[in-house]
C-alpha cells in the first residue's frame, strides 16, 4: 500500500496541484492586501464612507444582519475585478501562441455527389 501511496503522490497531477494550491494562497493574500489597503480606501473616498455592516433587521430574536452580506458581495465583486484586471495583464505580457494553419476544406457534397454519380456510370 505505501508503494501504491508513493506512486499517486509522484505523479505530476498531484504534485501540480499542491503548487497551485500554495501559489494561489500566496496569490490570494496579495489581492486581498491589494483590495484592502489600496482600492477599498479609495472606494471609501468616491463614495463619501458609506458603511453596510450596521445594516440590520430584527425578527423576534433573531437580527438578520443583511449589511454584512451586501459588504461580502460588494469586497467579492472588487476582488474579482482586480483579479480580472491582473490576469489580463498577464495574458498581454505573455507571448502569443502561433494560430494553427486552417485545416484543408475537404470535399463540399455537391464534389461528392458528382463522384458517387461517377462510380454508378462506370457499372
Amino acid at each position: 500500500m505505501f508503494n501504491e501511496f508513493k506512486t499517486f503522490i509522484a505523479r505530476g497531477n498531484v504534485l501540480d496541484l499542491a503548487v497551485g494550491v500554495v501559489i494561489g494562497a500566496a496569490f490570494t493574500a496579495i489581492v486581498t492586501s491589494l483590495v484592502d489597503d489600496l482600492i477599498n480606501p479609495l472606494i471609501g473616498l468616491i463614495v463619501g464612507g458609506v458603511d453596510f455592516s450596521g445594516l440590520s433587521v430584527g425578527l423576534g430574536d433573531a437580527q438578520f444582519m443583511y449589511g454584512n452580506f451586501i459588504t461580502a458581495i460588494i469586497k467579492f465583486l472588487i476582488v474579482a475585478w482586480v483579479v480580472f484586471l491582473i490576469v489580463k495583464g498577464v495574458n498581454r505580457l505573455m507571448p502569443k501562441k502561433p494560430e494553427a494553419p486552417p485545416a484543408p476544406a475537404g470535399p463540399t457534397d455537391n464534389d461528392l455527389l458528382k463522384d458517387i454519380l461517377a462510380e454508378l456510370k462506370k457499372k
